[in-house]
């Protein structure tokens, strides 16, 4: 099943597969709001490749929810998710 991005959506949860612009790799989400150490610019996500998942530093991928073109799957949302996606939502 693939679920549509909406402009509208809140950060995906951690474990959610994506599709970027451009990319022909999936990557799943293991974590949000990030910061870059060397640019200092703000990220709302960090990913590794799928299915290998994280091989090195040197394949993990900032990237920034406006970027998602689909979501392939899902990761778990429930109550514990809910509220710590609504205090990142704050910080974001």
């Amino acid at each position: 099943m693939f679920f549509k991005k909406r402009k509208q959506d809140k950060l995906l949860s951690i474990g959610s597969v994506v599709l970027l612009k451009g990319a022909r790799r999936k990557l799943m989400i293991f974590g949000r709001v990030m910061s870059c150490d060397t640019t200092k610019k703000n990220y709302d996500y960090v990913g590794v490749p799928y299915p290998e998942g994280n091989i090195s530093k040197d394949y993990t991928y900032l990237f920034n929810h406006k970027e998602v073109v689909e979501v392939l799957h899902q990761g778990l949302i429930d109550e514990e998710e809910d509220a710590f996606r609504e205090q990142l939502e704050k910080i974001r």
